[in-house]
């Protein structure tokens, strides 16, 4: 597949822009249907997943900083999301080279389906009571690990654990998408100190659509009703979750 092409970079931008306005209205997903379009469209999946995290570092700044201005942040939450991510982040990334995520997914994949199911329980019977959120730190190093891990899922597993427990929806992920860009910097600057990365027409592309869609995105999580949000989030969870069981199968 030729990438040195305008045809291409529009095409990777594309893919960017849906990514990030999936990801900013609903907190997850970029790193996961980036990486599943561009396997699909033949890039090398070392590439693909280096591609979409050095891209990950703009677009989460920019979703992150237009989620603040919007007013989606929780600052409590964000704090106590954003170090425990990039500590498990930092350690996925680490150890990446090392372990198999095939041994982990299936167990991840079974965890997304029953926090899927459970946040679509919760927006069907009627809007989510107002709850404070347990575990933080833990839910952020297990997050940030998975990511760098399967090159993708800080947003489904933070998110969805977040809402499983009853959080508001928008600020839920106006502060998950805020940590993300801590978070994925530190993945970014781990696997680049180990692996190395040159910068190319894929992560240009990423970048440009995710970052024209990510204002767009926090402004739509603004004005989405909590209980469809909810739904919208148990759908794509389930969707995600099944894409990837049809793979394995």
């Amino acid at each position: 597949m030729e990438l040195e092409t305008g045809w291409t970079l529009l095409l990777f931008v594309a893919v960017g822009f849906g990514a990030q306005i999936i990801d900013g209205a609903l907190g997850m997903a970029y790193g996961l249907i980036s990486t599943s379009v561009l396997l699909a469209l033949g890039v090398p999946p070392a590439q693909a997943s280096a591609s979409v995290h050095a891209a990950e570092m703009v677009t989460t700044g920019i979703s992150g900083g237009a989620h603040a201005w919007f007013g989606n942040v929780d600052r409590q939450l964000f704090m106590r999301l954003v170090v425990p991510g990039c500590l498990g982040g930092v350690a996925g990334a680490l150890l990446a080279s090392r372990l198999s995520p095939d041994v982990l997914k299936p167990l991840v994949l079974g965890y997304l389906v029953l926090m899927g199911l459970f946040v679509l329980w919760r927006g069907w019977r009627q809007r989510a009571a107002r709850r404070d959120a347990r575990f933080v730190p833990a839910i952020g190093v297990g997050a940030g690990f998975l990511d760098a891990i399967g090159g993708g899922g800080w947003g489904p597993m933070a998110t969805s654990t977040l809402l499983a427990q009853g959080t508001p929806p928008r600020h839920t992920v106006g502060s998950v998408n805020a940590a993300e860009f801590f978070v994925t910097t530190a993945i970014t600057i781990a696997f680049v100190s180990e692996m190395g990365f040159n910068f190319g027409m894929v992560t240009l592309g990423l970048l440009l659509g995710g970052g024209l869609a990510a204002p767009l995105a926090a402004w739509v999580v603004r004005h989405v009703p909590q209980r469809g949000l909810l739904l919208g989030v148990g759908v794509l969870i389930l969707a995600i979750a099944g894409i990837q069981i049809l793979r394995l199968v």
